[in-house]
């Protein structure tokens, strides 16, 4: 049986900068320097960290206080439907885009692997962006 935990706030509450991480999210987008490698959507693997302050998620203990990375999961799996990339450096560009638009974290670092070359466990890009106050 789960408790809840007690209510206490402190009167001065400090800022509580936090990450969520979703680690290797398997998607299939089109993607490849060549039309032939577009063709067909491929296996990636995407890792995002989010930099999100927990304050209001911490007190309340209310999802909708903090990002729902369930919904962040959904829209990545979405994300790839009826387009394509050439670059691994425009994916990543294009995903840390969308993530600060739509679910506003101070900062993310974005991380996708392709697995195109047999001599090597993948390929990666990875990108870091803040949102501008």
């Amino acid at each position: 049986m789960c408790r809840r935990i007690s209510r206490y706030v402190p009167k001065k509450l400090k800022s509580k900068m936090g990450k969520i991480a979703i680690v290797d999210l398997e998607v299939n987008y089109c993607i490849g320097v060549t039309d032939q490698e577009r063709a067909n959507p491929q296996k990636l693997l995407l890792t995002l960290e989010l930099t999100v302050d927990f304050t209001a998620a911490a007190m309340t203990d209310r999802v909708e206080k903090t990002i729902n990375y369930q919904r962040v999961v959904d829209d990545l799996l979405q994300f790839g439907q009826n387009r394509s990339w050439r670059l691994l450096e425009k994916l990543v560009s294009n995903i840390a885009d969308r993530i600060l638009t739509e679910y506003e974290p101070d900062s993310v670092h974005v991380e996708a692997k392709k697995f195109v070359i047999p001599q090597a466990r993948y390929v990666s890009a990875s990108l870091a962006r803040s949102r501008q106050h």
